[in-house]
Formats: C-alpha cells, sequence, structure tokens
C-alpha cells in the first residue's frame, strides 16, 4: 500500500503571505480540507525571484483546498490568527492576501474591515495573486525534510513530489504538532501510512502540540 500522495477531487486555490513561509507551510498543511501546498513568491514584477534575489516579491504559500471540507473564510481565519498583519516589514515579509476570484476579494475585505473597525493598524493589502514562482527545493515542506529517512521511506525524492504529494502537506504539519494528536489518529488510516511511519510520526505530534511555530 502507497502513501496517498494524490487526491483527485474538485478543489481551489488560496495564497497568502504571512511574514516568511516555512511556519504558514505547517500550519495550513494541517488544517482540516487542505489538500496540497508549495511555498514560494507571490506580488511581483520582476523577472524570476530566487530566495537570494526575491526581487519586488513576498514570501508567499499557495494552497490547494476542499471547499466541501473548510471554507475561504476559514482559511482567512487562520491567516489572521498566525501572524501579525500590523508589523511593519520590507515587502519580502509583508502582510498581503492574493485573491483568485471576486468571492475571495470580497471576503477577504469583509475581514480585513473587521480588523480595522477594532482600530487595529493593519498593514495587509489584497491584491489579485498574479503569477506565482515556486521557492527552491530546499523551501518545501521545510519541517518533513529535516527528517530525511521518514521522506525516503514516503517515496518523497524531489521537490515536486514534496510539491504535489498530499501526505507531505498533511505531514509537514504533524511532524511538527500542528492539527493536534487527536486529529493526526482520527486521519492517518486515510493516508495509508506503515505502522513504523506512524509511531515515528506519532511521537513528534504529542512532543510539539501546543506548541507555537517560528520561521
Amino acid at each position: 500500500m502507497k502513501p496517498l500522495h494524490y487526491l483527485d477531487i474538485p478543489s481551489e486555490k488560496a495564497t497568502f503571505s504571512m511574514g516568511c513561509f516555512w511556519a504558514p507551510d505547517s500550519i495550513f498543511g494541517s488544517a482540516p480540507g487542505v489538500i496540497t501546498t508549495r511555498v514560494g513568491f507571490a506580488g511581483g514584477t520582476d523577472l524570476i525571484p530566487t530566495y537570494r534575489n526575491v526581487g519586488d516579491y513576498t514570501e508567499a504559500i499557495q494552497l490547494q483546498y476542499d471547499p466541501n471540507t473548510v471554507s475561504y473564510l476559514e482559511l482567512l481565519k487562520l491567516f489572521w490568527n498566525h501572524h501579525d498583519p500590523t508589523a511593519k516589514f520590507k515587502k519580502q515579509y509583508s502582510s498581503f492576501i492574493y485573491y483568485h476570484n471576486d468571492q475571495q476579494k470580497a471576503e477577504a475585505e469583509l475581514t480585513l474591515n473587521e480588523k480595522k473597525a477594532k482600530g487595529l493598524n493593519v498593514l495587509t493589502k489584497i491584491e489579485p495573486v498574479g503569477q506565482f514562482f515556486n521557492a527552491e527545493d530546499y523551501h518545501q515542506k521545510y519541517r518533513l525534510q529535516q527528517h530525511k529517512n521518514l521522506c525516503i521511506d514516503l517515496g518523497l525524492k524531489t521537490g515536486d513530489d514534496l510539491i504535489n504529494s498530499h501526505v507531505a502537506a498533511r505531514l509537514n504539519g504533524y511532524i511538527v504538532g500542528q492539527g493536534g494528536i487527536d486529529q493526526f489518529d482520527s486521519e492517518v488510516s486515510k493516508l495509508r501510512l506503515n505502522e513504523a511511519a506512524i509511531s515515528y510520526i506519532r511521537q513528534f505530534v504529542i512532543k510539539y502540540e501546543g506548541q507555537g511555530l517560528h520561521c
């Protein structure tokens, strides 16, 4: 039995910038309804950006999600709750919501206005998504990649594997405690992992559950 790398169901995309991309990759990757994640660069006009030459882009995460399981408003709640939208940084680390359609734009503006109505000096900007460039392979599923033998056992050998795999997205969150042990136990049978992998991952979910993340 092979791990569940590909989940073929109708999906939509969401793209956010919230200060960095390693932590959001784990936060969103383990969120209910998220199918895959990728980290990279959005919102710029320069030619192809890289981590060492990001130009006028922001570090961003783009995810595919099942709208029948998680709503865009629920994803926006994760966005707002897991970074400081009032902090001022250079553009690379700034707060952006990049919308993919008019409904996303409207819902993003609704939540932004709610924050501002509370008197917060929110610096988040809302823009159309434009072109998204993948970050280098070593940034993809960064927390999961620290467990090299596990990645080998799961057949995650390349950057494309890490980007396109449903299992990689989920485990990149669980391996640092995101989602929690109850959610992991309820989902793990669907991920088609072997017992050794389950036992290995489970110890880290328990160890890190409830702890914060940083990039």
